[in-house]
């Protein structure tokens, strides 16, 4: 033992080389002996309140200290009483580190440390999840569709039915039915954004508006269209200011945007109808439209890997769209040669890539809006769908590019 260890503080020098162990001295040559039994500290005075230093004897049951060759003494520890915790209740064996280096590792490469004489104890600065056999593996999940497919199924084949029927028999029932979907549609939109924004569209303008914008594109053509959808920017304009004026550029902005999104893009399909084979070229539009969404969606589903665009919708897949292209291709060649006056079916796969493409950039936009006001669904009103929204993302866009590729191709009818 050295003599700080008996209560007497290290001196300047105190551990420097020495053959004695005490003092500065010349360093120890080789072959150094032992060193003879301690005696009174040399050069050492009394240390202020410690009192002088007692001299130190041989240490009982030690032999002589031996010195390794680089300035330190050594020696044995002293025999001393056996620990006992009842003397000690607040101490505990320190965790022995293991020295890692030794393994050519580094810490990162061992979480655990060890105490003496038990068992590994978890490093609690970084732990690591314990297994527990006693638990069976988590089964993998299957993929699942997110929605009630029979529900969508159910609503869909009746929608259709719908839509064909009013088609095919009356002109006009189809109008009135294009005007109630772009209404309810209104309804959604600017509820959504009240709700989640605190943004508020007129919609009393924009309902009455939009009906009569569909009407009027269905009777007067693409300049009816574009009257109308000025009149009912002028109405939210002129609706709005009855309200207070704080946030009115907002509101009104949203006013017009909704105008455009829904109701504008809508009266395609009536402009499409006027044609004298316009319930074929809705139809068309209608089987493309729907086919592409089919064919994303199955091959997606299946064989989806890459994702098409995570930050908007993570669900969609450029494998999905590979599907909806050959899907919508095959199908657009085969309504323009079966269904459409003077077609070729070359022209439905034109046709069907751009459906396909826009029909996608449809969702997407319209997932983005969805995504802007914290949402999943527009609605709640179509089971398995969600709301009439999340039926016309896909189709209020690719109206406009099916009315204009069949008007190049086989004129205005």
């Amino acid at each position: 033992m050295n003599d700080s260890s008996w209560g007497a503080p290290p001196q300047a020098g105190y551990w420097g080389p020495t053959d004695q162990g005490h003092g500065p001295g010349p360093a120890p040559g080789p072959g150094h002996g032992p060193v003879p039994a301690h005696g009174p500290v040399p050069a050492h005075g009394p240390v202020p309140a410690h009192g002088p230093v007692p001299a130190h004897g041989p240490v009982p049951g030690h032999g002589p200290v031996q010195s390794h060759g680089h300035g330190h003494v050594r020696g044995a520890v002293p025999a001393g009483p056996a620990y006992d915790a009842r003397e000690a209740p607040h101490t505990r064996p320190m965790p022995i580190v293991p020295d890692l280096a030794a393994h050519g590792g580094n810490q990162d490469d061992d979480r655990r440390t060890a105490t003496p004489g038990g068992p590994p104890v978890r490093n609690e600065t970084n732990p690591e999840p314990m297994p527990d056999a006693s638990q069976p593996a988590p089964k993998p999940q299957k993929k699942s569709a997110g929605r009630d497919l029979s529900a969508a199924i159910g609503v869909g084949v009746g929608l259709g039915a719908v839509i064909v029927a009013s088609l095919f028999i009356v002109k006009a029932v189809f109008v009135g039915v294009v005007a109630v979907a772009v209404v309810v549609g209104l309804w959604e939109l600017t509820k959504r954004l009240d709700e989640r924004k605190g943004i508020r569209a007129p919609l009393v303008p924009l309902a009455l508006g939009g009906a009569a914008m569909v009407v009027a594109g269905y009777v007067r053509g693409a300049e009816g269209a574009w009257v109308a959808m000025a009149l009912t920017a002028l109405a939210v304009l002129v609706w709005r200011m009855t309200e207070p004026p704080e946030n009115y550029l907002r509101d009104v902005t949203a006013g017009v945007f909704a105008a455009f999104y829904v109701p504008f893009l809508a009266t395609f399909v009536a402009m499409m109808l006027t044609a004298d084979d316009g319930p074929q070229r809705v139809l068309t539009f209608l089987l493309l439209t729907v086919v592409s969404d089919t064919g994303a969606y199955a091959v997606g589903w299946r064989f989806g890997r890459t994702k098409l665009a995570p930050r908007i919708s993570p669900g969609k897949t450029r494998e999905g769209l590979a599907g909806a292209v050959s899907f919508a291709m095959v199908v657009g060649a085969l309504c323009m040669q079966f269904l459409i006056d003077d077609g070729a079916w070359w022209q439905g796969l034109v046709l069907g890539l751009a459906v396909a493409v826009s029909a996608t950039l449809g969702d997407l936009g319209e997932s983005m809006i969805k995504r802007d006001l914290g949402i999943k669904d527009m609605g709640t009103l179509l089971p398995g769908h969600g709301g009439i929204m999340d039926r016309l993302d896909s189709l209020l866009p690719t109206a406009p590019v099916v009315w204009l590729l069949l008007v190049l191709f086989v004129g205005s009818g």
